[in-house]
C-alpha cells in the first residue's frame, strides 16, 4: 500500500503542473502545448514498444479501446479544459474545482452503496461550497467590470475538466482492478498512443500558420516544458497513477487528488510570486478540510461513529 500511495502522491505532484505550464509558454498557446505534450506521450510510447515488454499483447478489443479513449478524450480534453481556465482565471480556481472529485466519487459510491447517511455527508459539502464560494466571490469583485465573461468561462471550462476527471477516474481503476485487468506498462501506452491520436485535432487551432513571434529563449522554454510534460507528466504519470491504481481502492485513490489541489495551488503561486490572498487561503482552508472530513466520514471509523 505504501508504494501506492508514493506513486499517487508523486502523480499529483506532476499533474499539478497543468495548473502553471500553461501560462509559463507564452507567446505559444494551449493548443501548441497541448500537441507537444501528447505528441511526445504517444511518440514515446511507440518507442518503447520496441521492446515487447511494453506491446500491448493478449489485451482484450473492449479494453484497448477503453485505453485509446481515457487517452485520447480524457486526457487531451482534461489538459485542455484546466489549461484554458487557469489562463482565464489564474491559479485559485482551477485546483480547488478540481479538488472536490474525492467528494464526487464518494458520493457516486454513496449511490450506489449506501455507505453513509447522506446528512453525515452535509457538513462536508457545505464547507467544500463556502470554500470554492469565497474564492469565486472575492475573485469577481476584484474583477474589472466587463471581465465577468471571462470569469464565468474559466469556471465553465474547469467543470468541463472535472467531469472529464471523475470519468477517466472511475473507468481507469475499473480497468485495473478487473479480473481481466491488463498489464500496466502496456495499459499506459496505449493511452499514450490515445493521446496522440486525439490532439491531432487540435492541430487547425495551433499557432502553425499564424504569425507568432518568439525569442530563442522563448523557443527553448516551450521546448523544455512540452518535454518536461510529455515525458514526465504524462508518460511517467500516467503509470505511475496505473500502479497506484492497482496497489489501491477506489476511495483511497480517489483521496489522494486532493495533493493535486495543493500541489497546483503552490505551484501557481510561485509562479505569480506572491502569497494567496485572504480569499484564496481561507477558501482553501475550508475546502480541504471539507474534502479531509469527508474522507474520515467513508472509512470505516468513521461510518461506525
Amino acid at each position: 500500500m505504501l508504494i501506492g500511495v508514493l506513486c499517487g502522491l508523486a502523480t499529483c505532484a506532476l499533474w499539478g503542473l497543468t495548473f502553471v505550464v500553461p501560462r509559463a509558454i507564452a507567446p505559444f498557446n494551449t493548443m501548441d502545448l497541448t500537441i507537444a505534450r501528447y505528441g511526445l506521450f504517444a511518440v514515446a510510447s511507440v518507442v518503447l514498444m520496441v521492446n515487447p515488454r511494453f506491446r500491448p499483447r493478449n489485451i482484450k478489443p473492449r479494453l484497448a479501446v477503453t485505453a485509446l479513449l481515457l487517452g485520447g478524450v480524457g486526457y487531451v480534453g482534461y489538459f485542455v479544459s484546466v489549461a484554458y481556465a487557469v489562463r482565464l482565471v489564474g491559479a485559485a480556481i482551477p485546483p480547488l474545482v478540481i479538488g472536490t472529485m474525492p467528494v464526487i466519487l464518494a458520493i457516486i459510491a454513496n449511490f450506489r452503496d449506501r455507505s453513509v447517511a447522506w446528512q453525515m455527508l452535509a457538513l462536508p459539502l457545505l464547507l467544500i461550497a463556502a470554500g470554492i464560494g469565497w474564492v469565486n466571490v472575492s475573485i469577481f469583485s476584484a474583477t474589472p467590470s466587463g471581465d465577468e465573461a471571462a470569469i464565468i468561462l474559466g469556471i465553465g471550462s474547469t467543470l468541463i475538466g472535472l467531469a472529464l476527471w471523475v470519468i477517466y477516474g472511475l473507468a481507469s481503476t475499473a480497468a485495473m482492478q478487473s479480473p481481466e485487468a491488463p498489464d500496466i506498462l502496456q495499459w499506459t501506452g496505449l493511452q499514450g498512443i490515445g493521446a496522440g491520436i486525439g490532439s491531432l485535432v487540435l492541430i487547425p487551432f495551433t499557432s502553425i500558420g499564424t504569425d507568432i513571434v518568439f525569442t530563442g529563449a522563448e523557443l527553448l522554454r516551450f521546448i523544455l516544458w512540452s518535454l518536461i510534460m510529455g515525458l514526465a507528466g504524462a508518460w511517467l504519470a500516467t503509470l505511475l497513477w496505473m500502479i497506484a491504481s492497482k496497489r489501491l481502492p477506489l476511495a483511497l485513490a480517489a483521496q489522494l487528488i486532493v495533493a493535486e489541489t495543493i500541489f497546483g495551488l503552490i505551484f501557481g503561486f510561485l509562479f505569480e510570486q506572491r502569497l494567496p490572498t485572504l480569499a484564496e487561503a481561507g477558501g482553501s482552508i475550508l475546502q480541504l478540510a471539507g474534502v479531509g472530513l469527508a474522507i474520515a466520514i467513508f472509512t470505516p471509523n468513521g461510518r461506525r461513529a
